[in-house]
């Protein structure tokens, strides 16, 4: 699965693919993004977005290097449906 991601005014990152629309803490006093961990993703991510957290989570990984962002894998992080 594909992603791309688009900053928000509301400190959030939305991420994008075929699928629908996820959104991420992106904390602008100190820019970074958060993602729930594997674990925590079971449970707070949409049903369809399930199945793909290593996937968002590599994507991830590169676009926050690409911009200079800090990238937390955190149990508490928030993900909703945009």
């Amino acid at each position: 699965m594909d992603f791309s991601f688009q900053s928000r005014w509301k400190e959030e990152l939305v991420c994008i693919c075929p699928l629908g629309k996820l959104v991420l803490e992106m904390p602008m006093g100190v820019p970074s993004v958060y993602i729930p961990s594997e674990q925590a993703w079971q449970d707070s991510a949409p049903a369809w977005a399930l199945p793909y957290w290593q996937a968002l989570h590599s994507q991830l990984v590169k676009w926050c290097a690409d911009h200079g962002f800090p990238l937390y894998v955190d149990n508490s992080a928030s993900v909703f449906a945009a």
